[in-house]
């Protein structure tokens, strides 16, 4: 019996058990020097004076930056209909209204072109969405933010290592980046996220609001060689700090974060090599200079393909391959759909890309051998 080969699986080696080990030894186990240290090393990373807040999730880290940039009651926020639903969910957690702009046809991007005729007395804020590791054009987004007063919040949940006109996502004129390392992203913490700013106004707020709104963070009233225990509950917070169990498989993976890039990467291209002469439309690279973070590979079947998506994705699996789509658009979905009265033709792109697209397996740990198996199948397939 053929093993089966899943869409995705972390990439856990000695050094991050090891890690874990240590923080179960110590006695740290909720936010504490690890989750600093991960911080620490995270802004590091993404470099130009940027400071970065460890959340336990990206879904908490695109909140806490929402209501730290001011999002409330009534406003309105612009993003894509082709994400997960944490992306409009934030938006709604603070009383506001998500407004949907369809997406560019090659790269799924939220098409820069189609934002201003969106924009109304109610908007505040954009949030872009770097689908499957390629950039937003984000000078587009950001001269657009620039001219209407707006504020932008990137949702770079699969964007980590990706760049834009040779920075890092992250390091841009944005007002917050929001990272996420769940278990199938390209650096993983099983659960969690990190928000990533150059405002020392967002960070201070971001890291009062993710413990409750308490003025200290308990890590510093627990460990201080003085009487601290007192502090002041400023805000209605909420519970989103990252443990340091989660933290020290980040340490470790962020260090790793390029040469995952790498082997993704690698692996894209062999796919690219490969798929040429098979009815599909493959993935956009990243324009010239630019880094692909290659969280996901997703091929669109052509219209004259032998078989439908659904069709494709189930004789996939009659071999053994694990498939996925991402996403299905949000007006799709029953709460969307439905408080906002929206029709499937109303995001004919987003649209079209849902019904045509699948997600094949792309993950570091994958062999040689399992990559071959996923384009035999492939080719056996579409033919």
């Amino acid at each position: 019996m053929t093993t089966f080969l899943p869409f995705a699986l972390p990439d856990i080696g000695e050094d991050e058990i090891n890690e874990v080990l240590d923080s179960l030894r110590s006695g740290w186990l909720t936010t504490g020097p690890k989750t600093k240290r991960f911080e620490e090393n995270f802004a590091a990373f993404t470099g130009d004076g940027t400071e970065a807040i460890a959340v336990n999730s990206a879904t908490a880290g695109l909140h806490l930056a929402l209501e730290a940039v001011g999002i409330g009651p009534d406003d309105e926020v612009i993003t894509t209909p082709y994400t997960f639903t944490a992306t409009a969910e934030v938006v709604r957690y603070l009383g506001a209204d998500p407004v949907f702009v369809d997406v560019d046809p090659a790269t799924f991007n939220i098409d820069p072109n189609r934002i201003e005729a969106a924009i109304t007395s109610r908007t505040k804020a954009i949030i872009p969405v770097h689908f499957a590791g390629l950039a937003c054009d984000m000078d587009a987004l950001m001269t657009i933010a620039r001219k209407h007063a707006l504020k932008v919040v990137e949702d770079a949940a699969h964007a980590l290592p990706a760049t834009c006109n040779g920075r890092m996502i992250g390091s841009l004129e944005s007002d917050a980046t929001v990272y996420s390392f769940y278990a199938t992203k390209t650096i993983t913490t099983g659960e969690g996220g990190m928000i990533v700013t150059r405002d020392p106004d967002v960070a201070k707020r971001c890291r009062i609001m993710r413990l409750h709104g308490i003025s200290r963070d308990a890590f510093d009233r627990y460990t201080s060689t003085k009487p601290a225990w007192h502090y002041e509950v400023v805000a209605p917070g909420c519970k989103y700090n990252m443990t340091d169990i989660a933290a020290s498989l980040g340490i470790h993976q962020l260090k790793k974060a390029w040469s995952f890039q790498k082997k993704r990467e690698a692996m894209a291209a062999r796919y690219d090599e490969a798929f040429h002469d098979v009815p599909v439309i493959l993935p956009p690279k990243a324009p010239g200079g630019d880094i692909h973070a290659w969280h996901l590979y997703v091929i669109r079947l052509a219209d004259d393909a032998p078989v439908s998506r659904d069709r494709f994705i189930e004789l996939m699996a009659e071999k053994g391959v694990g498939c996925s789509v991402h996403f299905i658009p949000l007006h799709l979905h029953p709460y969307w759909r439905d408080r906002y009265s929206l029709k499937p033709e109303e995001f004919p792109n987003a649209l079209k890309a849902y019904e045509h697209g699948v997600s094949l397996p792309l993950y570091t740990k994958m062999s040689d051998d399992d990559l071959q198996r996923v384009i035999d199948s492939v080719k056996e397939i579409l033919g």
